[in-house]
């Protein structure tokens, strides 16, 4: 019988030799052995059910054809079926998707969704397709899905450089396949198609009742704080939105042309305006000009990474000037400077797969309102939201303080166990 350390060598091939995946695996080896998982279940736990590569075709407007790549890895079908974005970016590969699988495992069954973890993705740069390029390369994509997927055993959703009008042609590719609509073979979609109200804002709206919450445990008023945001897209401005009218105040904002700062607080959908009609937020005259770098290390109350994974690194971990980390992205922080952080001790960490966790709910959500072809209104997607969002803090707040977990720690632990409970529980099939 082979040990787990030479199952993780057979298993661990060089698709997934990236830092990403890496860190993910770091991550996982660290909460496995913090509550003592048994071996035989750690390599079932942590690495990818299925994965794929495929080539995605298209014939371009000139009428030449180019031959795109695109990946879907479904991380874990043991608590059933598996969920995750799809990201059209020209940086994506095979470890990257394999790493926000895994972390979308661990983040749904930490808020207590019946999914296991997934993720895709297409080598593209989306700005460089025209609108009908686009729809060519996200009806191949989901053709191309179509014997690996469907609405009980993989549900796509949008993701960076991927809209809710890219989900309606996946969805009417799939419906046109089938042979009748089936809206909840991917969410994220536009209302008229079956998407969820609030599903939009999900993710940052979340992110900024989160750090409400904290702030009142760390008796900050929220109309004293001060935010910094890197990136601005979905994510980024909605948390902006939010926190704004909680009477937050955001001082930086920025995307990867880079940003500004402004003192006394940015009109953040003004700026969102600006980007809007220019698709960048450079020149925008809300601030003065900032790097990406001088954001994360600006004096704030809160700092929210929400752009692309491993941003806090070893190099500026000890020059951030927070009082909190919200991470919105997907593994913003790597695991030394989680390291250098959690040594400083003085500053509180929201971890992604609590942080960021709103779009995935309200992705249910509408996968539920799919099944049951019954809508429900803002208020009550929201209300709901925010109830799973406290009872999933309130969980990690008591495994923090059972244990002495760092919050990361004790987001993960809890999981990660809840995925290998289910594993256990179901067994081996012969």
């Amino acid at each position: 019988m082979k040990t787990s350390k030479s199952m993780s060598k057979v298993i661990i091939s060089s698709l997934y030799q990236s830092d990403v995946f890496k860190m993910a695996c770091r991550q996982f080896d660290q909460a496995a052995d913090a509550i003592s998982l048994p071996e035989e279940i750690r390599d079932r736990t942590k690495y990818p059910r299925r994965s794929f590569a495929v080539s995605l075709p298209i014939r371009r407007d000139d009428g030449t054809v180019t031959v795109y790549e695109g990946y879907r890895v479904q991380h874990n079908l043991s608590t059933g079926p598996s969920k995750g974005g799809i990201r059209f970016h020209q940086h994506v590969t095979i470890g990257e998707v394999a790493a926000l699988a895994m972390w979308m495992s661990w983040k749904c069954s930490l808020v207590g969704l019946p999914y296991g973890g997934a993720k895709g993705g297409v080598i593209v740069n989306p700005d460089q397709l025209t609108d009908r390029e686009l729809e060519r390369l996200a009806r191949r994509y989901m053709q191309e899905l179509i014997p690996f997927i469907g609405p009980d055993v993989d549900v796509p959703a949008p993701d960076m450089g991927t809209t809710e009008q890219m989900m309606g042609w996946m969805m009417d590719t799939y419906s046109n396949h089938v042979g009748h609509i089936e809206p909840s073979i991917v969410t994220g979609k536009p209302i008229s198609l079956g998407g969820s109200q609030g599903r939009r804002e999900a993710t940052g709206a979340g992110v900024a009742y989160l750090v409400k919450q904290y702030l009142e445990d760390m008796r900050i008023p929220i109309k004293d704080a001060t935010v910094a945001i890197q990136g601005f897209g979905n994510v980024g401005s909605e948390a902006a939105f939010a926190l704004e009218d909680y009477g937050a105040k955001i001082i930086a904002i920025s995307d990867y042309t880079g940003g500004i700062y402004n003192a006394k607080g940015i009109n953040t959908r003004k700026a969102a305006q600006y980007v809007q009609y220019t698709r960048v937020l450079k020149d925008c005259d809300e601030g003065e000009p900032i790097t990406n770098d001088e954001l994360l290390t600006t004096k704030c109350t809160v700092l929210i990474p929400a752009a692309l994974p491993r941003v806090i690194t070893p190099k500026n971990a000890p020059k951030l000037q927070c009082r909190m980390l919200a991470e919105a992205a997907n593994g913003p922080t790597t695991v030394q400077a989680d390291r250098i952080i959690e040594k400083r001790g003085d500053i509180e960490i929201i971890p992604d797969v609590l942080c960021n966790a709103g779009g995935v709910i309200v992705s249910y959500f509408e996968w539920l309102q799919n099944k049951q072809n019954y809508y429900w209104d803002r208020d009550e997607v929201m209300t709901k939201l925010f109830r799973i969002l406290e009872k999933a803090k309130v969980s990690v707040d008591k495994q923090q303080r059972a244990f002495g977990f760092s919050r990361r720690l004790a987001a993960q632990t809890l999981g990660i166990q809840r995925v290998a409970d289910a594993k256990s529980g179901r067994g081996l099939f012969p």
